[in-house]
C-alpha cells in the first residue's frame, strides 16, 4: 500500500505560490495527482489554460477565482470544478494565506497567455 508521508511530500514554488505534491507518478499514482496549494496574501497567479480537469477545493481562507470570464469569491469549504480547456486565474486579496487541495489527472499542462507551456512537476 503506497503511503506518502508528509515528510516525503515535495514542495515547489512558482508565481508566488507553494505547491506541496503528495500523489504523483513519482509516488506511485498512475492516473491522479493531488497537492496542497498555499497562496499567500496578495498573490495573483497568471491566467492559465489547463489541459486536464482539476478539482480545486479551498481548505482555508478566501480567494477570487476567475474561470474563463466569470469571477467568484470562493471561501473555505467551496469546491471549483475546472474543466479541461478552461482558463483559470487565482487571486488572494486578503491578508492571510489561503490553502487549497487540488486533484487532477496525470499529464496536466498549463498554457500561459504569453505562449509558455508549464508542465507542473507536482502533477506529473
Amino acid at each position: 500500500m503506497p503511503v506518502v508521508r508528509a515528510s516525503d511530500a515535495v514542495t515547489h514554488e512558482i508565481h508566488g505560490a507553494r505547491f506541496v505534491s503528495y500523489a504523483a507518478p513519482r509516488t506511485g499514482a498512475r492516473e491522479l495527482c493531488a497537492w496542497r496549494g498555499e497562496i499567500p496574501a496578495g498573490t495573483r497567479a497568471p491566467a492559465h489554460t489547463v489541459t486536464r480537469e482539476e478539482i480545486f477545493h479551498l481548505l482555508d481562507g478566501e480567494l477570487l477565482i476567475t474561470l474563463d470570464d466569470r469571477t467568484e469569491r470562493v471561501t473555505a469549504g467551496d469546491t471549483v470544478i475546472v474543466n479541461a480547456g478552461a482558463t483559470l486565474t487565482v487571486e488572494n486579496l486578503t491578508d492571510r494565506t489561503a490553502v487549497s487541495w487540488v486533484t487532477t489527472s496525470t499529464g496536466l499542462r498549463a498554457h500561459l497567455a504569453d505562449g509558455a507551456v508549464l508542465t507542473p512537476p507536482w502533477a506529473n
